[in-house]
């Protein structure tokens, strides 16, 4: 765990961070920490849409029929405008 979140004694939010054993952000309200929270997020898929997008056809390549059927996937497959048909073949 890298980090708690406690309720100050004034009542608002406080971060504590045991990655660097002190307080990084403090006199928070519930809707400070969201939005904090949600910044990270925002940044955390910015950077998997601009660094580690993989290429279509590895839906292809690692979709294994356990949870849902080949014929549910094809379906999907030509919703996302998918030209080629079928699945790879091991």
């Amino acid at each position: 765990m890298g980090a708690f979140v406690v309720r100050q004694p004034n009542g608002l939010l406080c971060r504590f961070s045991t990655v660097v054993d002190t307080v990084t952000h403090y006199n928070m309200t519930e809707e400070d920490y969201i939005e904090m929270c949600a910044e990270k997020a925002r940044e955390e898929a910015r950077d998997v849409i601009n660094n580690y997008l993989k290429p279509f056809e590895s839906v292809k390549d690692y979709f294994v029929p356990t949870n849902m059927t080949e014929q549910k996937f094809e379906e999907i497959l030509n919703e996302m405008g998918s030209k080629s048909k079928g699945m790879k073949t091991p």
